[in-house]
Order: C-alpha cells, then sequence, then structure tokens
C-alpha cells in the first residue's frame, strides 16, 4: 500500500505560519520568533549564543548565564521539533538539525534548518523567479505568477527591523520587484498589454520614488492607448469568447474583416448618382474593393443570387432606371473577395421613384437574416459592419443609438441559436455618425447581456 507523504510548510511571506498536512500548527511566542531566527540564517548554522541574543534579547548577565541560555534555547528547539514530529516521527530531527563549532573556548552547539523548497515559501518563490529568469516568455509568466501567488506580505514581519532579518528581507524584496518587472516584461512580449498594466501599477505604486517604475508605467498605457487607436468600445461577452467592438473610421479600411454592405432589394451595383449615390457605402463599395468595375461585383452577386427565390420583376414601363429584379428584405448575399467576404445584405426598397424605404421591421428582420449567413460563409472572421439605415434609405424613426443597439441586440440574440458566428462583431461609425451616438447605452446593453444571457435582452427597437 502506498503511503502518502506528510506536508509540512513554513510560510514566512508574510506573517509566519506553520502547517503540518494542511493543518495549523500553533506555536508559543518564543518558540515562533526562534523559527524566524532560523529561517532568516537561510540554511546556515546559528551558534546558540546567537540564537539567544537574537531571540530572548536578555541584557542583563547572571551567574551561569551561559547554561541558562543554553537549556532555554534547547527547550524551544525541542518544542520546534514535536512541532514538525507531528508530520511523523523523526521529522523533527530532519528539519532542526544540530551542529558543533569549534570555538577558543570549546565545541559550541549550533542548530540550522534543512527544509526543501516545497516546505518554505521564501526558498520556493526564489526558485521560481530564477527558473522565470530563464525561460521563455510564456513560461516564465506562469512561473512568476506562480511566485507571486505565494508572497502574502512583507518577509520576516516578526523580525521587523531586527539585523540578523536585514539581509534576507532585502534580498527578498529586491527578487519581488525583479518578478514584478519580468511579469511585466513577458505579457508585453506576448501582447498581453491588459495583463501587463495591473502589475506595472502595483509595482509604481508600492515604489512612488522609483523613476523606473513609473517610466515602465508610461510606456505600457501609451502601448495600450496605441493598440486601442479608434476603438470607443470593446466587450467580451462573458462565457463565449466574443467580442462586441466600436469602433471611428472607415469601414472599407477593416482589412481584417468581413464587411457588411447595405442593399436595397433589387441589388443595384452602378453608382451613376441617380440609382445609387457614389458617396454611400454601397457605391464605394465599386470603388474600394472592385477597382471600379461594377460588374465585377454584379458576377458575384448573381451567383449569390441563384440560392433565393425573387419576389416580382418590374416592367420597364414601371421601373425605366435601375434593375428590375426584386428579392425579398433580408436577403444576404455572400460575396467572396480576396480571403473574406462582402455580406450584400437587402434591407430597404427601392421604389419606382428611386427613393430607397425601410423600416425599423424591415432592418431588424433583415439583421436576423443576415447573422446565420455569416454564420454560414463567414469563415468565422470577424465581421465589420456600417451604421446601416442611417444613410439614404431614410429610416427617420430610429436614432443613431438605436440603429446601433439593434446591430448589437440582433448580433447577440444570434449567439444563442449559434455562439460561433463570428469572433468578433465591429461596428463602424463615422465621425458624424458619432457624435450622436451614444455608446454609455450600448455598453450597459452589453452589461445586461452578460447577467441574462446572449439569447436574452430586448432593446425596444422596432
Amino acid at each position: 500500500m502506498q503511503t502518502r507523504t506528510p506536508r509540512i510548510r513554513v510560510s514566512v511571506l508574510g506573517p509566519l505560519r506553520l502547517e503540518v498536512d494542511g493543518a495549523p500548527v500553533r506555536l508559543t511566542p518564543l518558540t515562533a520568533r526562534l523559527l524566524v531566527r532560523l529561517v532568516a540564517a537561510e540554511g546556515e548554522a546559528v551558534t546558540v549564543r546567537e540564537l539567544y541574543r537574537d531571540v530572548w534579547q536578555q541584557t542583563v548577565q547572571l551567574p551561569h548565564q551561559d547554561l541558562r541560555n543554553r537549556n532555554e534555547v534547547q527547550k524551544r528547539i525541542l518544542e520546534l521539533r514535536r512541532a514538525f514530529d507531528l508530520a511523523g516521527p523523526g521529522h523533527g530531527a530532519r528539519i532542526v538539525r544540530t551542529g558543533q563549532l569549534p570555538t577558543a573556548r570549546g565545541a559550541e552547539s549550533t542548530y540550522r534548518l534543512d527544509l526543501a523548497d516545497g516546505e518554505l515559501d521564501s526558498a520556493e518563490f526564489a526558485r521560481l523567479v530564477r527558473d522565470a529568469l530563464r525561460a521563455a516568455p510564456a513560461s516564465a509568466v506562469r512561473l512568476l505568477d506562480d511566485a507571486l501567488r505565494l508572497w502574502c506580505g512583507r518577509p520576516l514581519p516578526e523580525a521587523q527591523n531586527e539585523e540578523f532579518a536585514t539581509a534576507p528581507v532585502r534580498r527578498l524584496t529586491r527578487l519581488r520587484e525583479t518578478a514584478l518587472r519580468e511579469l511585466v516584461a513577458g505579457h508585453t512580449t506576448l501582447g498581453r498589454y491588459d495583463l501587463a498594466l495591473p502589475v506595472a501599477e502595483q509595482a509604481a505604486r508600492e515604489r512612488p520614488e522609483d523613476p523606473e517604475a513609473a517610466a515602465t508605467l508610461a510606456r505600457l498605457n501609451a502601448r495600450l492607448r496605441e493598440r486601442h487607436g479608434a476603438e470607443l468600445l470593446r466587450h467580451t461577452l462573458r462565457g463565449l469568447r466574443v467580442d462586441v467592438v466600436v469602433v471611428r473610421g472607415d469601414l472599407f479600411d477593416q482589412e481584417d474583416a468581413n464587411l457588411v454592405v447595405g442593399f436595397s432589394d433589387t441589388f443595384d451595383t452602378f453608382a451613376d448618382d441617380v440609382v445609387i449615390s457614389r458617396e454611400s457605402v454601397q457605391g464605394q463599395l465599386v470603388d474600394r474593393l472592385f477597382e471600379g468595375r461594377h460588374r465585377l461585383l454584379d458576377d458575384g452577386l448573381r451567383r449569390g443570387l441563384k440560392e433565393f427565390v425573387p419576389l416580382a420583376t418590374e416592367s420597364v414601363r414601371d421601373k425605366r432606371r435601375g434593375r428590375r429584379t426584386r428579392y425579398p428584405i433580408g436577403t444576404a448575399v455572400a460575396v467572396p473577395v480576396g480571403g473574406r467576404r462582402v455580406f450584400a445584405l437587402a434591407y430597404s426598397r427601392l421604389g419606382n421613384d428611386l427613393r430607397a424605404r425601410s423600416a425599423p421591421a424591415d432592418l431588424r428582420l433583415s439583421l436576423e437574416r443576415l447573422w446565420p449567413a455569416v454564420a454560414r460563409h463567414g469563415l468565422f472572421k470577424p465581421v465589420a459592419i456600417p451604421l446601416i439605415g442611417a444613410g439614404l434609405s431614410r429610416l427617420v424613426e430610429l436614432d443613431r443609438t438605436q440603429l446601433l443597439l439593434l446591430v448589437v441586440e440582433t448580433f447577440t440574440r444570434s449567439l444563442g441559436l449559434d455562439p460561433a458566428v463570428c469572433p468578433e462583431l465591429r461596428v463602424v461609425l463615422r465621425a458624424g455618425d458619432l457624435e450622436r451616438t451614444d455608446l454609455s447605452m450600448v455598453e450597459s446593453f452589453l452589461r445586461g447581456v452578460d447577467e441574462r444571457g446572449p439569447a436574452l435582452g430586448p432593446t425596444g427597437v422596432g
């Protein structure tokens, strides 16, 4: 039968604690102070004379004092060994070792602690930090996290300002400063500035006079600002590892993402400033992604529209300009462009007077049909979408904030049916739209989604 190895744990990174098999062991004050003195010696032998001087701090010399001192020390050594023996017979003698030191007055008894790394938190802390300094960044971060979790306060606080504790306390404190500095560097190398920031803040708070700590924090904050760039809001949905992001900028600059572009139900592509405005997102699509050749976009749309049944075809007399075949509101066509997709989404109706019209219910239906198409054809890439409905479709019933909430709400609802729609929804706002959009409402809505789950949380829009 396999026997369980007893576990002894001495903790001095913070208030002294002795545990045997996970249970705390209570020591008398003098014995606890004796243990602290032996730990501070860092494995070196300490004479009885030194132990008595540093632990009892006796200043009056009495007759036969040396004998009394030796007896007092031996009594506390015996108590300490009995505490370690709670792990099993012989552990006390193994850990608290006796020796002899030759002196001019004869041999003098010494005692030293023989604790393994796993039995003494300060030794384990030092080993983890040393190993981290030689490790690759990801391994170093793990080792440093493990080391810093051992730190529960000032080392050896029971010996504060004692000369015998000065050197080990200074060494451990400096080692912790190194650990914090290297942890910031490790997270930064791995691109995890969000994890590096609280460590750098802690280091700067603990060492307010240290210019290096302040400079590290300043550099990290600058990198975070640079990383966020045009980001205005980023929220990671709880439990899904899906980000909802709002950025300021140009839809067509989102080169790592699939794009969503709104169309009318006829899917016109020729920007003649009559059927399609050259300034609209739809008009810019041809110039920015298809080199101004709308027939390339037409070919992609034609192939994609084969999956859908048209609603009707207008006569030339009724509709003299533009295309005449109409498709259902909510038709979402995935057009390949390089290694990504443009999702052409029919959310408005182009009247025979060449005016595009849409309603909140049309936009909601279109968005609800968009997300399954993204899940099917989007190659699990981020999806960038403009503020659909804010342009020439004249969807005047909803303001900019309501339009943004409708995009976010339908997306989060779709995750209740398919959590793998895409890893990131990125809503791209133009400067003019941003001025009239309340992002705090969007953030509040997303916090509510975290609490209720992605299938819930109506906005009341549409």
